[in-house]
């Protein structure tokens, strides 16, 4: 009787998001203030440090290539994701969403209180992957930037 290997262990390490330009998006996430890594890559791709899981760009139609999905027809609305930028207070879910938008993110929802006791947001990058800005009972930022969920 064969025994079966055990299972691997999960884990989320890199969120790679397709961008139509490779340099404005650069621009953009490093004016947001991520550290980018790796710059050897040069316009190739590009690694961010996010405090946790690696957040890569890479151009649309390459990525497309290699998940060996269509390049076209571009969905042009909703994708069914998010990103999030989890904050430690509401004063701060302000101050990202003005500074995300100042930095050339599309306002999508003004901050507002959430009906499970939260407040949140939500912006859009360049290439409309959307963000939400949020702050919610039971998950915390600590001073490691890594998000703490209660048990």
């Amino acid at each position: 009787m064969s025994k079966e290997p055990p299972a691997p262990i999960p884990r989320l390490t890199v969120i790679t998001l397709g961008v139509n330009d490779i340099r404005a998006s650069i621009a953009f996430y490093d004016a947001l203030g991520f550290s980018r890594r790796l710059k050897v890559t040069g316009e190739t791709v590009a690694f961010y440090d996010t405090g946790g899981p690696v957040l890569a760009l890479f151009p649309w139609d390459q990525l497309a290539v290699d998940a060996k999905l269509p390049d076209h027809p571009r969905p042009s609305t909703f994708r069914g994701m998010t990103l999030a930028w989890n904050c430690r207070a509401r004063e701060e879910v302000d101050a990202v969403l003005a500074f995300a938008v100042g930095k050339g993110a599309a306002l999508l929802k003004a901050a507002h209180e959430t009906d499970y006791g939260g407040y949140s947001g939500y912006f859009a990058d360049p290439d409309g992957h959307p963000w939400e800005v949020v702050v919610a009972p039971g998950i915390d930022v600590g001073e490691d930037r890594r998000v703490h969920l209660a048990e």
